[in-house]
């Protein structure tokens, strides 16, 4: 692959946020649900409608998201995991009981406004080694056929949201583009069953990847203000990645003989912490840039007109995997408390995001390193180990938002993740000898030391975090962290 268009699965849950853009380009943005404290569904579809948000793309099709955008008018994208590819694939019922439950249950009872059905996340990334190739395109299959049975083939489609490394090119030219030799013919074989359906190709591109996995990556050429060296590709001029992408996949539909098949993208954005690049600054350059890139119906060399794309993500998720690297829980527009992380200029009308209401906060307190103890105290490493393993230390780190903390600092922001991820919990706060609740706010710069929020599952109600996925802090992490209380 010469095209810089490396690209990363991302295996979480996401919604779409839609916003019209002059007169006939719509953006959307993607929502997670995995945060060990998640605004409430009503809360989260009160925000997409204050910021003008008309569709929505989710992962899997969660009753209490669904119920909460009954009669919303927000149009919607249901996913199906992974993990339920398999029965889906060896069994026409089954998929039958799925479209039932999850999509016509929905549109006849709670008004909910369902249009697509995602098949699966990313399933052929290289990186999973084959796990779901022969399942997805079965899959496929008898979800559109319970759909038709079900009477709602010509309103519902299905679509797979597959990562860029489904294509390729040979050249940093995208006319060069093709499939993935290992897929290539099950790549043609579902492209076809969607153009036959009547359905999208969905695609997740993301300049910030190609970026993170190549040091030699122009930094320009991720963004839209110009790139110092456009290629030129038999007189069609790139002078931004995600335009090559995008056209490389058009040359590999084309060059197969599907050409007019419809492309959304599905995901595209830039986080703005856990990395060197992942900053607001970068975060808002992209995805003004991005909105602005694609209004007026420009579209790309290959493809001009209307783009249908979705930003990822709505809201940081400080509970997903970190193993594509710890800016992966910081890709929200919106801070995990629904606060605006930068100004986005949505359209001529727009008067910059709108935070969410009524969200509730715990105590104004903090879990810091006591002033009386050493940094030198043999219970600090494996207290900050404990600590990051079991919270949310990804701010911690070179090139981050806390990059400059000194070592008690960074012992300070470990001890609080942990205490406020566990409710401000009294027991939460009792490291040996080493830690103490303050009112004192130990925020420093862009740095901040959260205040988680309150939830329903604090107070007693069901819509808990239960579920959702945690991983340990990586290794990389833990041994800067851990190299700092020795200085």
């Amino acid at each position: 692959m010469r095209i810089w268009t490396v690209n990363y699965g991302f295996l979480v849950d996401i919604l779409v946020l839609c916003m019209v853009i002059g007169s006939v380009n719509c953006i959307g943005a993607n929502w997670g649900t995995q945060s060990t404290h998640p605004l409430t569904p009503p809360t989260v579809v009160k925000l997409l409608k204050d910021n003008g948000i008309q569709k929505v793309k989710l992962f899997d099709a969660d009753p209490r998201v669904l119920g909460a955008l009954s009669g919303s008018g927000i149009e919607v994208m249901v996913g199906i995991p992974n993990d339920m590819l398999y029965n889906l694939a060896q069994s026409v019922d089954a998929a039958e009981q799925w479209v039932a439950k999850n999509v016509s249950a929905h549109i006849s009872s709670d008004s909910v406004d369902i249009r697509y059905v995602a098949v699966g996340n990313e399933p052929f990334l290289s990186t999973l080694n084959g796990t779901y190739m022969g399942i997805t395109y079965p899959a496929l299959q008898n979800i559109q056929a319970a759909l038709i049975k079900a009477g709602l083939g010509n309103r519902v489609k299905v679509t797979i949201p597959l990562n860029a490394d489904v294509y390729q090119s040979s050249t940093v030219q995208p006319s060069t583009g093709d499939f993935r030799p290992d897929i290539h013919d099950l790549m043609v074989q579902i492209s076809q069953f969607l153009s036959d359906n009547g359905a999208p190709f969905t695609v997740n591109i993301y300049p910030f990847i190609s970026l993170y996995s190549d040091s030699n990556f122009p930094l320009d050429y991720a963004f839209f203000d110009g790139y110092s060296s456009p290629i030129n590709d038999n007189g069609r001029i790139y002078s931004n990645v995600f335009d090559a992408n995008h056209d490389t996949l058009v040359w590999a539909l084309q060059k197969n003989g599907i050409g007019n098949l419809s492309i959304i993208i599905g995901e595209v954005g830039w986080p703005t912490d856990g990395d060197r690049n992942a900053n607001v600054q970068y975060a808002q350059k992209f995805n003004q840039g991005f909105i602005s890139h694609i209004s007026g119906a420009k579209g790309t060399p290959m493809r001009p007109g209307p783009v249908d794309a979705y930003l990822f993500s709505l809201v940081d998720e400080d509970a997903k995997s970190i193993q594509p690297g710890n800016f992966e829980r910081h890709w929200g527009v919106f801070n995990y408390d629904g606060t605006p992380k930068y100004n986005l200029s949505l359209g001529s009308n727009s008067v910059g995001l709108i935070a969410a209401s009524n969200v509730q906060y715990l105590s104004r307190q903090w879990c810091v390193l006591s002033s009386n103890a050493s940094i030198d105290d043999p219970q600090v490493a494996p207290s900050v180990s404990y600590a990051c393993s079991h919270a949310d230390c990804t701010s911690l780190g070179y090139g981050t938002s806390c990059a400059n903390l000194d070592a008690r600092g960074n012992i300070s922001y470990a001890f609080n993740s942990y205490y406020q991820e566990n409710d401000q919990l009294e027991s939460a706060c009792q490291f040996p000898g080493l830690s103490v609740i303050t009112t004192t706010d130990p925020s420093r710069g862009d740095c901040k030391y959260k205040i988680m929020i309150l939830t329903s599952r604090i107070v007693g109600g069901a819509n808990g975090s239960s579920g959702f996925l945690k991983e340990p802090i990586n290794l990389l992490l833990l041994v800067f962290m851990l190299s700092l209380t020795l200085l």
